[in-house]
C-alpha cells in the first residue's frame, strides 16, 4: 500500500496493492492494522454505497457537531472526489484536494473528520463506497456551495445534476460568518 500525503492535514490518497492476473484482480480494501500504521486510527461505524450517473455532483457535505471521517473508494466507474478544509482555525481553511478515483486506478481517499466532502461522476455510472467514522445524522448535516468562487474547485462538469438542497448550500464565507 502506498500512502500519498496531500496539502491538507490528514487527507491521504491511498494506492492499495492490487494483485492481478488473467482472472481479474484482488484488493484488500481495508485492514485495520495496515491502515492504523498509515495514520488512520479510527473506528468505522457505517458503510455507505451510492450509485449515480454521469454529471451528478454530490456535495459538498459535512456534519456540524458529529463530523465523519470517510474512506472513499470506487467499485464501478470514476469520480472526481474532493475534500475541502472548512476549519476557520486551520492554515489551509478554504483549500481543497481533488483526485480521480476509479475502478481502474483503485485509489482511495481518506478524509478525516471536519472536512467537507463531495464528488462528481465522470463516467456513465459510478458506484461509490465509503466507510464512515460516525453515523449519519440528517439534523446535523451541513453543506458548502459546490461552485464557491473562493474555493474555486475545477469540477470536470459545467452544469452538474444537483439536489435542491445542494443548490442552496452557503459559500465558505457565509459558513464562516455563521461560526463567528
Amino acid at each position: 500500500m502506498k500512502i500519498i500525503e496531500t496539502a491538507l492535514p490528514g487527507v491521504l490518497i491511498i494506492d492499495p496493492k492490487v494483485f492481478g492476473d488473467q482472472r481479474g484482480f484482488f484488493i484488500e480494501s481495508f485492514q485495520v492494522e495496515r491502515y492504523r500504521e498509515a495514520g488512520i486510527d479510527q473506528t468505522f461505524v457505517q458503510d455507505n454505497h451510492s450509485r449515480s450517473p454521469r454529471g451528478v455532483l454530490r456535495g459538498l457535505h459535512f456534519q456540524l457537531t458529529r463530523p465523519q471521517g470517510k474512506l472513499v473508494s470506487i467499485s464501478r466507474g470514476a469520480v472526481y472526489d474532493v475534500a475541502v478544509d472548512i476549519n476557520p482555525e486551520s492554515l489551509t481553511c478554504g483549500q481543497f484536494v481533488g483526485v480521480e478515483l476509479s475502478d481502474d486506478n483503485h485509489r482511495q481517499l481518506w478524509i478525516p473528520p471536519g472536512y467537507a466532502h463531495g464528488f462528481c461522476v465522470i463516467t456513465e455510472i459510478a458506484d461509490v463506497q465509503y466507510k464512515c467514522t460516525d453515523l449519519y445524522f440528517p439534523e446535523d448535516e451541513g453543506g458548502l456551495l459546490w461552485n464557491d468562487s473562493d474555493v474555486n474547485i475545477p469540477w470536470p462538469v459545467e452544469a452538474p445534476k444537483l439536489s435542491a438542497k445542494e443548490q442552496r448550500n452557503p459559500t465558505l464565507r457565509q459558513l464562516l460568518d455563521k461560526e463567528v
